[in-house]
């Protein structure tokens, strides 16, 4: 999986952040967490290698929520 993701930040006309970086990233952490949770369970129908992909994926674009809110918060710009 090598696409980018652009990630818009939604932001008022003073510049200030309509969703926290943190509530996004908890839910996609969150979502990634209850995915390994069903797989360990045994729930039926879960590859769990594709689980695990997913969860990491979804980690990782949560990393770049982070970063993209810590560096518009900083006036900086995201790597």
């Amino acid at each position: 999986m090598n696409r980018e993701v652009t990630l818009p930040l939604i932001v008022d006309d003073r510049g200030t952040l309509q969703v926290t970086a943190a509530d996004v990233s908890k839910l996609l952490r969150t979502v990634g967490g209850r995915w390994l949770r069903l797989v360990e369970a045994g729930q039926d129908g879960l590859d769990e290698d594709t689980v695990a992909t997913l969860t990491i994926e979804l980690a990782k674009l949560a990393d770049r929520i982070d970063v993209a809110c810590i560096a518009h918060s900083s006036g900086g710009t995201p790597r």
